[in-house]
């Protein structure tokens, strides 16, 4: 029940609208057919966890246009709009676009949501999942359960004060991209595009170049932008804990590399991994290295 076959995030300009979104290709197996309404105080919990939900609109164009929809009856994929949409605002980046579309299979649906810092945006993904869950089935919760972590994980992301304030061009239709996850900033795009780090931007040759270093020793980030040119790149990602780095390379395929995401000079890379026990001593020589290891 309510399955996430994929989730992509989709950063820029993209088939849904000219904003960053995460997309969703959602199964709702067994409550597929099932409508707010019919569901014995489903539509009163969630007004209850969430009764800032009353600011939504919906298609209505009104106030409190969400929660009409709830008491005629809509299905899930919207419920899951909306409140991945309230919960990334309430933690603190107010958010607003979301569609959800019905495919071909029955049952599925995509739905793209639009968020403002990526890891927060995919935190509360899963979190509206938990508690679109607990509503359905009448478990208990609460809210605060899931709020107060996202809350503290966008403390930890969202951007400093001085790049938050450049990044206020979108008031002025300005596209702003955040690069990774450091204070690095793409305003514009294709031949129009600049980007500033902090305050200070790639017109100064000296400091072009130091962020294009400082840029070439995220590996993560690295990887992002070159995949977003065009150009080939292997797949990877940042793990915390060795677990995770095996299942990420059972889902890759062995042999894999394990490297520190900062540093150079190839120091903590280890090649040729084949075994939980090779990855795990990797992760330990990589992360002597650095705290993240993609």
């Amino acid at each position: 029940m309510l399955d996430i076959r994929r989730l992509r995030v989709l950063r820029g300009p993209n088939i849904w609208t000219h904003r960053s979104v995460i997309e969703l290709l959602l199964d709702f197996g067994e409550i597929k057919d099932r409508s707010s309404e019919e569901i014995p105080g489903f539509n009163d919990r969630l007004k209850s966890w969430l009764p800032s939900l009353i600011e939504h609109h919906g298609s209505s164009g009104e106030r409190g246009g969400f929660f009409q929809r709830l008491e005629r009856g809509t299905y899930m994929a919207h419920w899951l709009e909306h409140v991945t949409l309230e919960l990334q605002t309430l933690a603190g980046t107010p958010v607003s676009f979301g569609r959800a579309r019905e495919t071909d299979e029955d049952g599925v649906y995509r739905v793209a949501i639009e968020y403002e810092e990526e890891v927060l945006g995919c935190a509360a993904v899963q979190s509206a999942r938990t508690l679109l869950l607990a509503a359905i089935h009448d478990r208990p919760l609460d809210p605060a359960d899931e709020l107060e972590p996202l809350r503290e994980l966008c403390h930890q992301v969202r951007l400093g004060l001085s790049t938050h304030a450049i990044a206020a061009a979108r008031a002025q239709r300005i596209p702003v991209r955040r690069l990774g996850t450091e204070n690095l900033l793409q305003l514009g795009w294709g031949q129009s595009q600049r980007r500033v780090w902090t305050a200070e931007t790639d017109r100064t040759s000296v400091i072009a170049i130091a962020i294009a270093e400082s840029i070439a020793q995220d590996k993560d980030l690295t990887r992002m932008l070159l995949a977003a040119a065009g150009v080939p790149v292997l797949q990877g990602r940042p793990v915390v804990s060795a677990e995770g780095a095996w299942r990420f390379a059972q889902e890759l395929g062995a042999p894999v590399v394990v490297k520190p995401r900062y540093g150079n000079h190839g120091r903590g890379v280890t090649a040729h991994l084949s075994t939980p026990g090779q990855v795990e001593q990797a992760f330990a020589a990589a992360r002597r290295e650095g705290p993240d290891v993609p």
